[in-house]
């Protein structure tokens, strides 16, 4: 059967207008991805029941706390439990009172500046979110900056935002903690917000997916397909391992 994925796009601040055309946009890929997507803003489907049936778990441009305690509990078991973990744009703003998700995702956002066409350079050409890209992208999207460096978490950065391609006031004479070269998009072979007694699945991430329009890009589609891809390929859920602890086995 195909992999499953919940997709989770609640908001409790900022509220992105790209997130129905993302939405959209990832229903139209489900054949050529060979995935079933649930999508959802209700935060009563975290629970240890209802994910133990999905085998990536997609928090898309989310803010805010936008789960109870008892969804942040099930989140947690779940990728300790082999869960494979999504992560795009915004979701980096999302539940800054669970450190657990902080390091699941790499890095907490801290500020951006003005939309303007950027350049991101490619690190690794290798992997299946990049591999379609040039190696110098051009594109108009925010620039995230970030509160740490996703790299000491052991993220594997994959784009960097090449920072004299754009205009970012508030970074004169600031100390910008994300590390350089600055971090846009990472991976994490084992996910770092599972608990030490845990199974860690696949984590990855990506700080573009801002604009409508983005949306609609073959590039961009390309990028968000290959980290769909690529975290499914962890062999820790049952859509690739008869023995794994959560997943799509029907």
């Amino acid at each position: 059967m195909a992999p499953r994925i919940l997709a989770y796009s609640a908001t409790a601040g900022f509220r992105h207008d790209s997130i129905e055309a993302s939405i959209e946009a990832l229903k139209a890929k489900e054949f050529a991805l060979d995935v079933k997507f649930d999508f959802t803003e209700d935060k009563s489907k975290f629970t240890d029941e209802n994910l133990s049936q999905y085998d990536a778990i997609l928090f898309l441009n989310n803010s805010g706390i936008v789960l109870d305690d008892t969804g942040k509990a099930a989140l947690q078991n779940y990728l300790n439990l082999g869960g494979n973990f999504l992560a795009i744009h915004c979701a980096a703003d999302a539940l800054r009172d669970s450190p657990f998700f902080g390091r699941q995702i790499g890095a907490y956002f801290d500020y951006h500046p003005e939309i303007q066409e950027s350049a991101v350079d490619v690190l690794d050409k290798t992997h299946p979110s990049t591999v379609m890209l040039p190696d110098k992208w051009r594109l108009v999207d925010e620039m995230y900056n970030f509160e740490s460096d996703p790299r000491t978490v052991g993220a594997k950065v994959l784009l960097t935002a090449d920072e004299s391609s754009y205009q970012d006031p508030q970074a004169k004479g600031k100390t910008l903690r994300h590390g350089s070269p600055h971090p846009i998009a990472w991976y994490q072979e084992q996910g770092a917000g599972v608990e030490s007694h845990g199974i860690a699945g696949r984590s990855w991430f990506t700080g573009l997916g801002h604009c409508i329009e983005i949306w609609s890009d073959d590039l961009f589609l390309g990028h968000v397909m290959g980290g769909i891809k690529w975290v499914l390929q962890s062999k820790t859920t049952k859509a690739f391992n008869a023995n794994g602890n959560v997943g799509n086995a029907s």
